[in-house]
């Protein structure tokens, strides 16, 4: 627990009468401390001992400073944090706690004070174990499955019409030697294009020719497309190049998050963890293919996590998706919604915010906030 008080100037200690329902003439320096439940949250809240600092720890502060009032800080697991101001165990949630339907249904959400989106943690694969892994990946295993069917149905479908009358391409003595020829007939025909209709011998064999000629083009460039999307340098890096593969893989994310909710929308089986930290360390040792989390939140707790010599396989995949909006959250049905969302958005337009927003997440971090 953390305890911050404000030096009361002011008889009136309006927020205290804001949560507390009290009138101005009942507020008094003896009133009950407001409740603040948080979870741990970098860069927005960093727990360091008993005590709490970072972006959305910064704004409630201010927020507090303006109103003059007295507060205390619980830390909570995310699930627990909303539940807690629901029932009215803690007056206000300051945290990473994205705005949405399922929690507007039993709290009320403030403004929103910061917009990221959802992104994807993965482990990056060594160079050795990337090559061999695409070799072996389901993609490459289909298109050299696919090019020597073709190949053998082709060769297969000449070596019939041919193989009898064409000592040229077929002149190996045994029936052995000659099925080879016919392989490789066909494996030129689907990586290389047809062969010269005038080189068979058939008539069957030569309009067979031409029209494998048109056939033979899609199939090497559908092919073609196939092996560069196994050899991208995402597929090089990581198991996982975007949202769509996560099915196929083994996936964690925390309990009760947006990033939870995202797998679970969409049937993706997935472990829960009630600490980011110990999803990341799931992710780090192997244990998990893939994390998904708030993308602002991802880059900063691995990049922290590689200043200390931890994560320094972990990578955030370049794909962002399901926007999210920050916000702080009351009690649902809250008459003192209005008063908390005037008091924050001065402190959001207020110089020392966004130093703190290029303090914690560079001048990039500044784009998201809204002003």
């Amino acid at each position: 627990m953390y305890r911050r008080k404000q030096r009361i100037w002011k008889p009136i200690l309006l927020w205290l009468a804001v949560f507390l329902g009290t009138t101005p003439s009942r507020a008094d320096t003896n009133a009950p401390l407001v409740q603040v439940a948080t979870t741990s949250c970098p860069p927005f809240v960093i727990v360091d001992g008993e005590s709490f600092r970072g972006l959305s720890i910064f704004l409630w502060d201010e927020i507090a400073r303006s109103l003059e009032i007295e507060y205390e800080i619980r830390e909570y697991t995310l699930k627990d944090m909303v539940d807690a101001v629901a029932n009215g165990q803690a007056d206000v949630a300051v945290s990473c706690l994205s705005i949405t339907r399922e929690r507007e249904e039993i709290v009320d959400f403030s403004h929103s004070f910061y917009e990221t989106h959802l992104a994807i943690g993965a482990k990056e694969s060594s160079a050795a174990k990337a090559i061999t892994g695409v070799f072996f990946s389901e993609q490459f295993l289909i298109a050299i499955g696919i090019v020597f069917g073709a190949a053998v149905f082709i060769g297969g479908a000449f070596y019939l019409l041919e193989h009898r009358e064409n000592t040229k391409l077929y002149a190996m003595k045994t029936r052995a030697g000659k099925l080879i020829e016919a392989f490789i007939i066909g494996l030129l025909f689907v990586t290389r294009g047809p062969i010269r209709f005038y080189e068979f011998k058939t008539s069957v064999a030569r309009v067979l020719a031409a029209l494998l000629a048109v056939a033979s083009t899609i199939t090497i460039a559908s092919i073609t497309a196939v092996l560069a999307s196994a050899f991208t340098l995402d597929q090089l890096k990581s198991r996982v190049a975007g949202p769509q593969d996560l099915t196929h893989v083994r996936v964690g994310a925390v309990a009760a998050s947006t990033g939870s909710r995202y797998l679970e929308s969409r049937g993706i089986p997935h472990q829960v963890f009630e600490e980011r930290e110990a999803l990341l360390n799931a992710l780090n040792s192997g244990r998990l293919d893939a994390v998904v989390s708030d993308e602002a939140v991802l880059n900063y707790t691995i990049k922290q996590g590689k200043e200390q010599g931890r994560y320094e396989s972990l990578i955030v995949l370049p794909h962002n998706f399901e926007k999210q909006n920050y916000g702080l959250a009351l009690k649902d049905e809250s008459p003192y919604i209005e008063l908390l969302n005037q008091t924050l958005l001065a402190a959001r337009k207020s110089p020392a915010w966004k130093d703190e927003l290029a303090r914690y997440l560079g001048e990039s971090g500044t784009q998201s906030w809204l002003p």
